[in-house]
């Protein structure tokens, strides 16, 4: 069966798109790992889902580079905005999407029939909380956040000298976390704007990460280095994250990019 898929990139965090509603996707655990590979496929961060839902306007379903399923992505959730916008899916700029960390309200900021930027309302941060990792880790504490999906959030004092690959890698497999963990390092550049690079579970790493842009400003707030709203500058791009607190909803603007449209076999 060919499917019509589009890939689309927010922040540099890319992903491959599939309307379900005209294309199910029979296997998307095999399909991600395929078609995310650089050489032998099209090339993603993962595959998200587009679909139907009877508490929201879509849905969204997320399968990572290795075929493990997310809950949640702030850059694919905006992404999606621009899909159903511009493909004709709604006429409406403001949109509800069930997702597998809760139903998000997304904010469409239209000019000529084109969707440029989107805010995410992404919910209330939870289990916010000072982790201790133990004298054999590369690092000894840092931030657990979720947004949904849990992270944990390091501050560094330059963020030239994380060896990445490697530690990453470790931090993501940590006994503290049995279902694994998002990595993020941050370094505070000036009030209001962090500096920030990610390991996701389950791709590694990438361009960049919406939630883990959203739990950096967290803990960079929670822990008084930064006021309430944040510039997070990721290797990709950078988003805007505005959270007043505790209980409050936090809030993500950033952009959506349509790279390329494309045809593809699922069993290929």
């Amino acid at each position: 069966m060919k499917i019509e898929f589009t890939k689309m990139q927010g922040a540099g965090n890319d992903y491959i798109y599939v309307n379900t509603l005209i294309y199910p996707i029979q296997h998307p655990e095999a399909c991600a790992i395929a078609w995310s590979r650089p050489h032998t496929g099209i090339g993603s961060d993962g595959l998200v889902l587009i679909g139907s839902s009877d508490k929201a306007d879509f849905s969204m379903r997320i399968f990572n580079a290795d075929g493990s399923e997310a809950k949640m992505c702030g850059n694919a959730s905006r992404c999606i905005g621009k899909y159903v916008y511009e493909y004709g899916l709604t006429d409406k700029t403001e949109i509800t999407l069930d997702t597998l960390s809760g139903v998000k309200t997304l904010r469409l900021q239209v000019e000529d029939g084109k969707v440029g930027a989107v805010t995410v309302d992404m919910g209330i941060p939870s289990e916010i909380h000072p982790v201790s990792l133990g004298e054999s880790a590369p690092y000894r504490e840092g931030i657990a956040v979720s947004m949904g999906n849990p992270h944990l959030v390091i501050f560094v004092d330059d963020m030239e000298k994380v060896d990445l690959p490697v530690v990453g890698l470790l931090l993501e497999h940590h006994p503290l976390f049995p279902d694994r963990v998002n990595v993020e390092f941050a370094q505070v550049l000036a009030p209001g704007k962090i500096r920030m690079r990610v390991w996701e579970r389950g791709s590694g790493i990438t361009m960049a990460c919406g939630t883990g842009a959203c739990a950096t400003a967290v803990a960079a707030a929670y822990t008084a280095r930064c006021p309430n709203e944040s510039d997070v500058v990721m290797d990709g791009g950078t988003l805007h994250i505005r959270w007043m607190g505790e209980g409050d909803h936090l809030f993500m603007t950033g952009p959506a990019v349509k790279v390329f449209d494309g045809t593809i076999e699922e069993n290929e």
